[in-house]
């Protein structure tokens, strides 16, 4: 098999076990509450953590990388990830449960953007697109599968069980790193900018932490403002500090190069709204509509469905529209069925949010591959970990906002009803106005050139 196929496949087996987790997960979030005795709006702090955890680790991933070689850095962070799997499923309480969640989210941060960088290093700018595409592939089986896995085993076992799943999951994905992934290193390697991955991670963890919990007395209000400041102040002075040295952990001079920037900056504003989506869905299903698990899960499952099937067309709409009106075109039918979810009713027909979830998952599908691929389109081999790091950095602090956004939304909307328990009406409300907010990521599209990306997608802009 081809490089081309192989090493997606590879980096695939631990994308496959990070979004089956978080799939499976977002289904069983009202069983966990239950279970934990706390509110399910407050099991973000789950969710947040992981994403922040993430966001933290992520931009020193290309620099280890580099220095000590992407094979062994990619087999220790499976091995990180299975271990604090196995920890969740054994924990007492919430607390515990968001400690975990920061470890996997380490281990994670080291997995797929390691990947990642062996992917664009080894595979010919020509084959990216079906190369990303053979990478989401298999990834996407995650979300296929973990809603109705994961609802199955809420529903007529233990949500334990879904945490402890990740073990075989990891062994299997250990093996195949150690028997096709190639250990590239590079022999000149700077020294890590240790202050700015301090100023850096810590500043946004802080901030976007801080608006996760302030207003919901998980921890004092004083406190929660003052992570606020904190982190804003840490955040301006990295900006500061990138200005100053020679090898910043975030480069952000590589915003210069125009598709990485928009992709960037229009990716945040449509991975807000759907970085909501997993959170916002199966919370209105169970709580608002009193479905269970395992009915919510079979549901979800078809925008997965969805997304993968979409993955097989990707490489042909490109090559047929291009970056720039396809980002515009399919970014506007993303939110509008974003917003249809808000539609939704306790007595809706089951097959009728299954299609719309269905068609939904296939425009986020293509918007994603879309943006993943085209941030990548005009940076130099050289410049791959330090690109590579931004953009994920960026990609994975945009989910954590969108969860914090939906949460933000409910919690609102519940209050000015003054209710004690969330409803269908809340849900309602938040999916509208994240869907919104991600019309947003349009209008930088725009300012993209008929021909950008062309060395990716073979388009040819027509005069």
């Amino acid at each position: 098999m081809s490089p081309t196929r192989i090493l997606p496949l590879v980096i695939a087996a631990a994308l496959f076990m990070e979004n089956m987790d978080g799939t499976v997960i977002a289904t069983s979030l009202p069983a966990i509450a239950a279970d934990l005795g706390t509110n399910p709006v407050s099991l973000k702090l789950a969710f947040t953590t992981y994403l922040l955890s993430l966001t933290v680790f992520l931009p020193i991933s290309g620099w280890l990388a580099d220095k000590y070689g992407a094979k062994l850095v990619f087999r220790l962070a499976i091995v990180v990830f299975t271990l604090a799997s196995f920890g969740c499923g054994f924990t007492p309480n919430l607390a515990w449960l968001v400690a975990l969640r920061g470890l996997q989210g380490v281990g994670g941060a080291m997995m797929v953007p390691v990947g990642r960088i062996i992917l664009i290093r080894a595979i010919p700018k020509s084959e990216l697109v079906n190369a990303m595409a053979w990478l989401t592939v298999p990834a996407l089986i995650g979300p296929l599968l973990g809603p109705p896995i994961g609802g199955f085993i809420t529903t007529y076992f233990h949500w334990r069980w879904i945490f402890w799943m990740n073990v075989p999951i990891g062994i299997l994905g250990l093996i195949l790193a150690t028997q096709f992934m190639p250990n590239t290193r590079e022999d000149d390697v700077p020294p890590l900018d240790a202050k700015g991955f301090l100023l850096s991670g810590f500043g946004l963890a802080l901030t976007v932490f801080g608006c996760t919990v302030v207003g919901h007395g998980l921890v004092p209000e004083s406190f929660a403002l003052a992570m606020i400041v904190v982190g804003v102040v840490m955040i301006a002075l990295y900006l500061h500090h990138a200005k100053t040295v020679t090898n910043p952990i975030l480069d952000l001079s590589l915003l210069r190069i125009d598709t990485l920037r928009i992709s960037i900056t229009g990716g945040l504003f449509f991975r807000i709204a759907a970085g909501a989506v997993p959170f916002l869905l199966p919370l209105m299903l169970q709580l608002g509509f009193g479905l269970t698990a395992f009915q919510t899960g079979i549901i979800t499952c078809s925008a997965a469905l969805g997304a993968l099937t979409m993955k097989f067309g990707a490489g042909y709409l490109l090559r047929s529209f291009g970056y720039r009106r396809l980002l515009i075109a399919n970014g506007i039918l993303s939110c509008v069925f974003m917003a249809a979810m808000g539609l939704f009713t306790p007595t809706m027909s089951y097959i009728i949010m299954m299609i719309i979830l269905l068609f939904g998952g296939v425009c986020r599908s293509l918007q994603f591959t879309a943006l993943n691929s085209i941030a990548y389109a005009d940076v130099s081999t050289a410049q791959v970990s330090k690109a590579n790091g931004l953009y994920t950095v960026m990609q994975q602090l945009s989910l954590a906002l969108g969860v914090a956004a939906a949460a933000t939304v409910l919690d609102v909307s519940q209050w000015l009803r003054g209710a004690s328990e969330l409803a269908t009406v809340d849900f309602a409300a938040a999916f509208f106005l994240v869907s919104l907010g991600g019309l947003a990521s349009i209008i930088l599209f725009m300012g993209l050139p008929g021909n950008a990306g062309a060395a990716l997608s073979g388009h040819r802009a027509r005069a």
